[in-house]
């Protein structure tokens, strides 16, 4: 799908909000000592602040592996960003699939405290480079 720069910018906007709400309701989930949710809502946070960032240089987002691969190739490898966002963003993915799908494990508060400040950044260092 090709879109007009017009059409391009509301939909990074658009991914940008989507990636500010589910941070806030990250916050929110953990209050509720919710931690399977909370993770859960973090991935989807970086997972749209990714999508806001692909879809800004003119790359498609066609699925959550898709994306982890783009923004391998395209910010990770080339140095525009750190590397360490590529391995919050693949942690948080993996975080996400065992608090969902595996019944045996449990999410902790622990982890996921270690994980919000550097995915704020991460969101935030996004944010910053589509509104340039």
């Amino acid at each position: 799908m090709s879109l007009s720069e017009e059409e391009r910018a509301i939909v990074v906007e658009l991914e940008l909000e989507k990636a500010q709400v589910a941070y806030n309701e990250t916050i929110w989930l953990m209050e509720k000592e919710s931690w399977s949710g909370a993770a859960g809502r973090l991935y989807y946070a970086l997972f749209h602040a990714v999508s806001a960032l692909l879809v800004h240089d003119h790359h498609s987002v066609n699925s959550h592996k898709g994306s982890h691969i783009l923004f391998g190739n395209y910010y990770m490898k080339t140095g525009l960003l750190p590397k360490t966002y590529g391995e919050l963003y693949s942690q948080m993915e993996s975080i996400r699939e065992e608090g969902e799908y595996n019944c045996t494990y449990k999410v902790t508060q622990n982890e996921l405290q270690q994980k919000l400040v550097p995915a704020k950044k991460m969101i935030d260092t996004i944010a910053a480079m589509v509104k340039k």
